[in-house]
């Protein structure tokens, strides 16, 4: 049977949850569909986030990712919803979103979004590392 897009995101146990480490993960081949024209949009999206207890599993992420295909959505409302579905399952220390949306009628448009776990600050020695693009591509 072939796999399907699901919106349930799985995790699995952090497995150094005594430490704060980053987490980055480039995901280039996001759609929606615009709900003004009903043109599909392109993005990458670009994952950051120091797990608590928990880490998002890979292919629920590809899943729930790919569940967004035929959905209308703005480009703010959606990012912000892929964030909050993450906050939800993981309950990460710190997680940042970045949605660069493809060209559209001469606009590139980024969306950043985060959430910090209510009292959690990081260690003063935590630097996180500025990932240089992974694509194959440049804009």
């Amino acid at each position: 049977m072939p796999t399907q897009p699901s919106r349930e995101l799985e995790t699995f146990s952090n497995p150094f949850v005594k430490r704060d480490y980053q987490i980055h993960m480039e995901i280039p081949e996001f759609t929606c569909v615009c709900p003004k024209t009903g043109q599909p949009d392109f993005a990458s999206l670009i994952l950051d986030y120091i797990p608590d207890k928990k880490c998002v599993e890979l292919k629920s992420l590809k899943l729930y990712i790919w569940s967004y295909r035929e959905q209308a959505a703005f480009h703010e409302a959606v990012t912000n919803q892929i964030l909050e579905d993450l906050v939800t399952a993981m309950k990460p220390r710190y997680i940042k979103l970045t949605a660069r949306f493809f060209v559209r009628g001469g606009i590139f448009t980024n969306v950043t979004v985060d959430h910090c776990k209510s009292g959690w600050k990081p260690k003063p020695m935590i630097s996180l590392h500025q990932y240089d693009e992974q694509l194959n591509y440049k804009r």
